[in-house]
C-alpha cells in the first residue's frame, strides 16, 4: 500500500546536508529514505555518482537522473535527497513542480560548503565545472541558487547552524507526520 503523505524532497548543493539530514529525518519519523544519487548510479551500474559520471559522462548521468526521479516519485511518503544537479537535468524541475511533493532547499553559502567539502571525503564528488570540486562551489552556487529557490516551497539556511537545529527547522516548516 502506498503512503498518502507527500514525499519530502531535499535539494541543495553538495555538502548542504541533504543526505545526512534526510537519513535522520526519515529514521525519526519512520519513513523510507532515498538518496537519488544512489538510485541514479545503480541505473548506470556504478557504485557512486563519481564513477557513473566518469564512466558514462555527465549527459548520460543527467538522463539517468531524470529516469531515477520519475521512478522515485511514483511512490509517496518518503524523504528523498536529490543530487545537487538533479534540478538542472532536463525535465526534473518540471517533475518536481507538478508532483504533490514538498520541496525544501537546504541552502548553505559557498564559504560554508567549501569548509564542509574540505572536511569530508570527496572521492565520489567529481568536479563539474573545471577540475576542482571545492573551488567550483561559488560557480555552482551562482548557477543554481535561483533555480533551487524557484522550485522549493521552503528555504532553510544551514550556515553556522547545528544538524539538530536544521532538523528542527525542517520538522517545523514541513510538519512531517509521525
Amino acid at each position: 500500500m502506498t503512503d498518502t503523505k507527500p514525499n519530502l524532497i531535499l535539494i541543495g548543493l553538495r555538502a548542504s546536508g541533504k543526505s545526512t539530514i534526510g537519513r535522520v529525518l526519515a529514521e525519526q519519523f519512520g519513513r523510507a529514505f532515498v538518496d537519488l544519487d544512489e538510485v541514479t548510479s545503480g541505473l548506470l551500474g556504478a557504485s557512486g555518482a563519481g564513477e557513473a559520471i566518469a564512466s558514462h559522462g555527465i549527459e548520460a548521468f543527467r538522463e539517468a537522473e531524470c529516469r531515477a526521479l520519475a521512478s522515485v516519485l511514483e511512490e509517496s511518503g518518503r524523504v528523498v535527497a536529490l543530487g545537487g544537479g538533479t534540478p538542472t537535468a532536463p525535465g526534473c524541475a518540471a517533475m518536481l513542480e507538478s508532483d504533490p511533493c514538498r520541496v525544501v532547499y537546504l541552502r548553505a553559502l559557498p564559504e560554508t560548503l567549501r569548509v564542509r567539502l574540505k572536511n569530508s571525503d570527496n572521492a565520489d564528488r567529481p568536479a563539474l565545472v573545471g577540475d576542482d570540486e571545492i573551488g567550483e562551489v561559488e560557480t555552482l552556487f551562482d548557477q543554481r541558487d535561483e533555480l533551487y529557490r524557484s522550485i522549493s516551497e521552503t528555504v532553510i539556511h544551514t550556515d553556522g547552524v547545528s544538524e539538530e537545529s536544521v532538523l528542527a527547522a525542517l520538522v517545523a516548516v514541513t510538519m512531517v507526520d509521525r
